[in-house]
């Protein structure tokens, strides 16, 4: 298993804060970041015990999922539902991204 999928249970609770916050806005951002979050963890978990294309596959959607969850964020805090994202946890989106978008990157 791809050790982020600890990093990502790590940062929920932070994230379901954020995501707290934004639903005393906007109940339906915050839906859509929490289902996005989750299926993080979850892609992560169903890919590690896949195998060839499926693994890439799963791989690439809890990818998708990681942006959606920063994108989440980034409107939040464009519409003034939230000052921002902790510094670190915003670090930690970002690793997270990156180690996937290396993971899922076709070898030639």
């Amino acid at each position: 298993m791809l050790r982020i999928y600890d990093n990502v249970l790590g940062m929920m609770p932070a994230l379901r804060r954020v995501l707290d916050a934004i639903e005393r806005r906007d109940g339906d951002l915050a839906r859509q970041g929490r289902k996005a979050l989750h299926s993080v963890a979850l892609n992560l978990g169903e890919g590690s015990y896949s195998q060839g294309r499926n693994r890439r596959a799963k791989y690439h959607l809890a990818m998708g999922s990681m942006r959606e969850v920063m994108c989440v964020t980034e409107v939040a805090v464009a519409m003034g539902y939230i000052e921002g994202v902790d510094a670190r946890l915003n670090d930690g989106m970002n690793h997270v991204m990156g180690v996937l978008v290396r993971v899922v990157k076709p070898t030639r």
